[in-house]
């Protein structure tokens, strides 16, 4: 599967997680069958129209905001989820297990 291919399939399931949910990099990665390409999916939305596909709900395995310095000003990622009702704090989803969307289990 080329980049674009993989860069496509990403940006469609992002699409699909739920308003005032996340995910993360590895469940999208375990979803596609490309299990242990998290990073490649960090990639694929670092290289996306933020405004059509919400990266901002897709957070790290512990539910970090480790992209959120991809997002345009120092805190947009945090505005965006807590616009949600998501509540951050030090950079981490709080109740992240609760929140957490498995498009394994969800799709």
């Amino acid at each position: 599967m080329s980049d674009d291919g993989f860069f496509l399939k990403v940006h469609e399931v992002a699409k699909l997680i739920p308003y005032g949910r996340v995910t993360s990099y590895g469940a999208i990665a375990k979803y596609l069958g490309a299990a242990g390409s998290a990073r490649m999916v960090g990639w694929a939305l670092n290289n996306c129209n933020k405004e059509s596909i919400p990266a901002h709900r897709v957070v790290n395995r512990l539910g970090l905001l480790t992209g959120k310095h991809h997002f345009q000003g120092t805190n947009l990622m945090q505005q965006l989820l807590e616009s949600e009702g998501v509540k951050v704090a030090d950079n981490q989803v709080q109740g992240f297990e609760n929140l957490f969307w498995d498009p394994v289990k969800e799709l």
